[in-house]
């Protein structure tokens, strides 16, 4: 199973892992239904079964389709997307990413969030991380 979901994804693949998660399970029917500019039906079983390959996901049969599930969590395929985005993007730092999501809020962010991030660093801090 790839552990870097996201990292070796083209564009449309990545699409169809957020369908695929967004829905928990589908059909390449369903799956077809909810993409932006949606290719052919076949395009979309071959991106499929390309993407089971790679370890992306897995199917079971029920009747006469197959249904599509991600092969991995989602916490652990956040993890993996937002290690590729903080290296790509921020350097490898994940203060520099930090600090673009606080700017990005606006400063909007309600006391009960704050508190939450306060208990994450001092968790962290705690933990030697």
């Amino acid at each position: 199973m790839n552990e870097d979901i996201g990292t070796k994804l083209g564009r449309r693949e990545r699409q169809i892992m957020e369908v695929l998660y967004r829905l928990g399970k589908a059909s390449v029917a369903e799956v077809l239904a909810k993409l932006p500019d949606p290719p052919s039906y076949s395009a979309v079983r071959g991106m499929l079964t390309l993407l089971e390959e790679k370890g992306h996901v897995r199917h079971k049969r029920d009747g006469m389709r197959y249904v599509y599930t991600p092969a991995v969590a989602p916490a652990k395929a956040r993890r993996s997307a937002l290690r590729q985005l903080v290296s790509t993007f921020f350097g490898g730092s994940p203060m520099a990413a930090a600090a673009a999501l606080l700017e990005m809020s606006g400063g909007e962010l309600s006391a009960e969030e704050r508190d939450q991030l306060s208990a994450l660093i001092a968790r962290s801090e705690k933990e030697g991380r």
